[in-house]
């Protein structure tokens, strides 16, 4: 009888106890293709986030969180949907920090997330054809559509007195969908795009696409494309005839590569890229540093913000199921309640649990404004004396 009530007694604790879970997260970037300079940098931001929240013990019934790596290519659609369901049906992610250029995102929101309800948070796919798209309540970024770079980008040309320009751009979702928004935003100013025609990466000579360039003319030349691939080959083409003097660099372009590959070559050139200033972005960068990579690295805060909107989510969800978190991440970013920056989850997690509001400004001050569209900030930089240097944020 004895060890009847023993028995009983143990069965009884091991149904009102809670148990910690291991929560896998999908990290889905380019880590090879035309972006795979940037993709470690913005990984190491994503999988900082993950240990912190996982280190801390908090969430939910202290469960841990492992990030799993899959390589979007950036580019391929097939290559990016096979990493995605990789990740979904044989890892079981519950959300994924991703994809990394605006292509891969649709084909793997389209064919993986919204099929198997798993939520995305791309840090760095900027189509505006993205703003739109059916996705379930299911795709968010933290980065700004490129409607809004466009308009950035031809504010500073007009600033600088340029008042022509050519453009090329990768010919994908990304490139066609900047270039448009950037000609309509320049256009709408008085401006004039000389011409704008594709690229395609991966070729060995972009000589007829410079000389195409160079034909029409103009006061600068606008590379919308990829600083690993077709960008890189039509700049140095470029500049090897002296086509253009002056180049203007959005996102695609912005690296260290860039910098490291033409530094004095494109001295007076400048462009721009989603990036923040302020407490949180200041915290970020110290926080990598002492980590060991370049926390301004293009998207890098954006992917730290990305994964730690998941997790927080989570725990405001009391769950790690995507169909019942999502509905809690535009409230986790935009508050009102206590502001959170990076260095924060735990205190964040904490504060969650008690039913305090927070209001989650990371990195990037992270703020939707609908759609799961970031509202976003742009960094103007330009080449002095060989390297990259910012001049102001807009």
């Amino acid at each position: 009888m004895k060890k009847l009530l023993l028995a009983s007694a143990a069965i009884g604790l091991c149904a009102g106890a809670s148990y910690a879970d291991e929560i896998k997260m999908g990290v889905l970037l380019g880590f090879t293709g035309p972006l795979e300079s940037l993709a470690p940098a913005m990984a190491q931001g994503a999988e900082m986030a993950i240990k912190e929240v996982s280190d801390s013990g908090k969430l939910l019934d202290g469960d841990t969180v492992t990030p799993v790596r899959g390589d979007s290519t950036c580019v391929d659609a097939a290559a990016a949907t096979a990493a995605a369901e990789t990740l979904v049906t044989s890892d079981g992610v519950k959300g994924i920090m991703g994809a990394m250029c605006s292509g891969a995102t649709t084909a793997v929101l389209q064919n993986v997330a919204m099929p198997n309800g798993i939520v995305m948070i791309s840090p760095s796919a900027t189509s505006p054809a993205l703003s739109d798209m059916e996705d379930d309540g299911l795709f968010f970024r933290t980065a700004p559509s490129d409607a809004r770079q466009g308009e950035v980008m031809a504010d500073e040309i007009m600033e600088k007195g340029l008042s022509s320009v050519a453009v090329t751009y990768t010919n994908n979702d990304y490139g066609k969908g900047l270039a448009d928004s950037f000609q309509k935003a320049f256009e709408a100013q008085g401006g004039t795009v000389t011409i704008s025609t594709a690229h395609e990466d991966g070729k060995g000579d972009y000589s007829a696409e410079v000389g195409s360039l160079a034909s029409a003319g103009g006061d600068a030349l606008a590379v919308v494309g990829y600083v690993d691939q077709g960008g890189s080959g039509v700049l140095r083409g470029a500049l090897d005839t002296g086509a253009f003097e002056t180049f203007i660099f959005p996102d695609g372009m912005v690296s260290q590569t860039l910098e490291d590959n033409f530094g004095s070559e494109i001295e007076g050139s400048f462009g721009q890229l989603p990036d923040s200033e302020g407490q949180g972005m200041e915290t970020y960068l110290s926080m990598a540093e002492s980590a060991g990579y370049d926390g301004s690295s293009a998207y890098s805060g954006a992917a730290y913000d990305g994964a730690a909107l998941m997790l927080l989510a989570m725990q405001a969800a009391g769950s790690s199921d995507p169909k019942v978190y999502k509905d809690k991440i535009t409230e986790i970013a935009n508050g009102p309640g206590e502001k959170i920056y990076p260095g924060e989850l735990a205190k964040a997690l904490e504060l969650i649990a008690a039913g305090t509001a927070i209001d989650y400004e990371g990195a990037t001050a992270v703020n939707m404004i609908g759609n799961g569209e970031a509202a976003g900030t742009f960094r103007e930089i330009e080449i002095k004396d060989g390297k990259i240097e910012t001049v102001k944020y807009r």
